[in-house]
């Protein structure tokens, strides 16, 4: 027996638009209890993907001291100018320049297996599934695992 993708992907998918700034991301997420995101178009087609991971990156401390060194060299003693601060504060970064990308993606039709090889030799945690490019679902772990643990007296069935 091969379950197909679309019998146990995410349908409500939490997404934001490549110009959403990391923290708007950041609190959608808190929000709706995710831990990734995928970025994605006008048409729902997937750009990149931002997870906590990502977000942590640029909020961590090795991040901000990194930025401060920047601007120290980019000063040479002299003060920057309000807009320029203003303009690569955190809040003011857009998803789009940290998203990952390409997607790693998979139809709807992909079976459990398929989807689980695809997560473990590309070493993610979700698998955006696609219809004719357009995201209409995601398949995380636990969807796997899950589907795995409720059928599992189906998968175990001699064949033949």
């Amino acid at each position: 027996m091969t379950i197909p993708a679309k019998s146990v992907m995410s349908k409500d998918v939490v997404t934001v638009p490549p110009e959403a700034t990391v923290v708007e991301t950041a609190r959608r997420m808190l929000a709706r209890g995710v831990s990734a995101v995928p970025v994605v178009d006008t048409h729902n087609r997937p750009l990149g993907l931002v997870s906590e991971g990502d977000l942590m990156r640029h909020f961590g401390a090795e991040a901000q001291e990194k930025r401060a060194q920047w601007l120290r060299m980019l000063a040479e003693g002299e003060a920057l100018s309000p807009e320029y601060l203003a303009a690569i504060r955190l809040d003011q970064r857009r998803v789009r320049d940290i998203m990952r990308a390409p997607v790693i993606s998979a139809g709807e039709e992909a079976s459990l297996p398929e989807l689980g090889d695809l997560m473990l030799k590309q070493g993610i945690k979700r698998v955006p599934i696609l219809r004719d490019g357009a995201l209409v679902g995601v398949v995380s772990r636990a969807d796997v695992m899950r589907a795995v643990v409720d059928k599992l007296e189906e998968l175990l069935e001699p064949t033949g």
